[in-house]
């Protein structure tokens, strides 16, 4: 027991271990050099004190090297045996090296078992797990436990920093109250980490997904970009010929007027001087002489005014045929379009081959000889009855799509209630159920003052209902894409279907009332706008 109190002796009271390189103070208080130069470095008042007496120096003490108390300690040194690193042992098993299982804060020592069941159970002498290390846990002014939490000053105190500290009359609570406070926050900030890492990585998704777009996107800019450069190159030389032949016209004939023009300058001045010489005609006696000299003047002038007449005629642009070869050119490149559009990835989807199936057709509507309109009536036709005829006021095409893309329009007459779409071959025909009624069809149509995409019965509106006259209809079989364009002077996108095909499909329409429809093939085959 007295050698474990020499031991205790031989302890900085900052470190808590035996001392390294110990120096004194004037005031008699030994410590390791290096931690109370640390100290002195920590404090802010420019005033050094000593951490345990407390007495202050105006200046720096120098610290100089205890030499017995270094020698003690390497005397001591030596009896202590050799030990394991990281391993705690027990304060008070001087000669054995028995690892501790109990550190005690007051007594600021380290226990066994055996020394621990002879270690008091007072409240002050708090256990906690083995530690080699006791900073902090005490307070440096007044030596005791660190009890409390001073949530003014952020700060770890004790009792005596509560009751007539520099803490006195703050707002404390015990270390533990707080512990189990942070312990809750840590909880909720927990979550908050978790939601946060949801939003990040659904941040990182959108992100994704507009990096994508914006590659997609410049790639088909960069496709049409090419394309019309590929058109501009044929335009562009037909521009330059046609120019280039106005011009060599316009350069045949200006040298020619150039010279008249110097010809006319010239009689314009013998004119003037003759002008001049008035007084002097007046006063000719010869009338041979004066009628000579005045009909070659007019006679000159007639010749010139024809033949600037002449000039004019032919040296001016023909305009009719400059017309003519800018169409007929023009003419040579359309056909090239189709490959050219094909070269840089924008198909065509044709539309020619879509005829009105007549055998499908309700007693209502009348179909043209052409097998491109159908019309409805109120004169009831006598269509042969057949599996394939509709009861009700709707028509098919004669054939039908099971792969490919394909792109037609629809001119609409603009009645109260129309349908465009497409349906199955093993549509219902005997009952009365328009297209978009059954889960065998789908269709865009006009009810009041609405457009609604209806499939199986189910409604849904598109827009409000704007008068135009042209519908395009794109479908693309493999992808399951049904879309539905309004066709001006541009294409704008209604709606698109997006679904599963499993049977064939043909086109399908239905008109009542004074309603007729007409399958046309678009103005300038184009890819409908993404």
């Amino acid at each position: 027991m007295a050698t474990a109190k020499l031991r205790e002796e031989l302890n900085c009271s900052i470190c808590l271990t035996i001392y390294n390189n110990p120096v004194m103070l004037s005031c008699g208080h030994y410590y390791c050099h290096d931690c109370i130069d640390g100290f002195w470095n920590s404090q802010r008042s420019g005033v050094h004190i000593c951490p345990e007496c407390r007495q202050q120096f105006q200046n720096r003490p120098v610290l100089q090297r205890s030499r017995k108390l270094s020698n003690i300690v390497k005397c001591y040194s030596p009896m202590q045996p050799a030990r394991e690193e990281g391993v705690i042992y027990c304060t008070y098993c001087v000669n054995d090296s028995v690892p501790a299982v109990r550190t005690c804060l007051h007594c600021e020592a380290s226990l066994c078992d055996i020394h621990l069941k002879a270690h008091t159970d007072s409240a002050e002498h708090t256990l906690i797990k083995p530690t080699a290390s006791l900073e902090g846990r005490k307070c440096l002014v007044h030596k005791e436990l660190l009890k409390y939490y001073c949530s003014e000053d952020a700060a770890n105190i004790c009792v005596s920093c509560c009751l007539f500290g520099e803490h006195m009359g703050h707002r404390v609570e015990l270390l533990n109250e707080t512990f189990e406070k942070e312990m809750e926050c840590k909880d909720a900030l927990e979550k908050l980490t978790v939601k946060k890492e949801e939003i990040e990585s659904r941040i990182e998704m959108l992100q994704e997904c507009k990096r994508k777009v914006q590659e997609k996107t410049s790639g088909v800019k960069d496709r049409i970009a090419a394309l019309f450069g590929d058109i501009r190159e044929p335009v562009g030389d037909l521009k330059n010929h046609i120019l280039s032949e106005v011009t060599r016209k316009e350069e045949q004939v200006l040298p020619h007027v150039t010279d008249k023009i110097q010809q006319l300058q010239i009689e314009k001045a013998r004119l003037t001087e003759s002008m001049l010489n008035s007084e002097e005609l007046r006063n000719m006696q010869d009338p041979l002489r004066v009628l000579k000299m005045c009909g070659s003047t007019y006679s000159g002038f007639r010749a010139v005014e024809d033949e600037i007449k002449n000039i004019g005629e032919a040296g001016c642009p023909d305009e009719r045929g400059i017309s003519l070869t800018i169409q007929t050119s023009l003419q040579n490149l359309v056909p090239n379009l189709p490959n050219l559009m094909e070269k840089w990835g924008f198909f065509l989807w044709a539309a020619s081959d879509i005829l009105l199936d007549v055998s499908t057709a309700s007693n209502e509507i009348i179909v043209s000889d052409d097998l491109k309109t159908v019309s409805f009536t109120n004169i009831k036709q006598e269509y042969p009855d057949g599996p394939e005829r509709f009861s009700s006021s709707q028509i098919l095409s004669t054939r039908s799509v099971s792969s490919g893309r394909y792109y037609w329009e629809v001119e609409i007459h603009d009645s109260w209630y129309w349908r465009v779409g497409v349906a199955y071959p093993s549509i219902e025909r005997k009952k009365w159920s328009l297209i978009g009624f059954c889960n065998k069809s789908w269709c865009l149509g006009r009810r009041y003052k609405a457009l609604y995409v209806i499939h199986d019965s189910e409604f849904k509106v598109v827009a409000p209902y704007s008068s135009f006259e042209i519908l395009g209809i794109y479908l693309d079989y493999e992808a399951g894409l049904l879309s539905f364009y309004q066709v001006s002077d541009s294409i704008r996108h209604l709606y698109t279907v997006t679904t599963t095909f499993t049977e064939p499909l043909h086109a399908a329409f239905c008109v009542i009332k004074d309603g007729w429809m007409k399958i046309r093939n678009p103005a300038h085959q184009r890819e409908p706008p993404m």
